[in-house]
């Protein structure tokens, strides 16, 4: 499963490595029903979102 979600990221122009070490430390405190914001696919860094506003 991990690699799947590694591949997708590479897929997606995404560091791999920096996805997995930003979700795992946001997972913690990220809601549950928001879970699907942090899939490669939707992933944002955390602090892009908010400088975007």
């Amino acid at each position: 499963m991990m690699y799947s979600l590694i591949v997708t990221a590479k897929m997606n122009n995404i560091d791999p490595q920096a996805w997995l070490a930003d979700v795992l430390a946001r997972i913690a405190e990220h809601p549950a029903h928001r879970i699907d914001e942090l899939l490669p696919w939707k992933w944002t860094r955390a602090g892009t979102d908010q400088l975007a506003a």
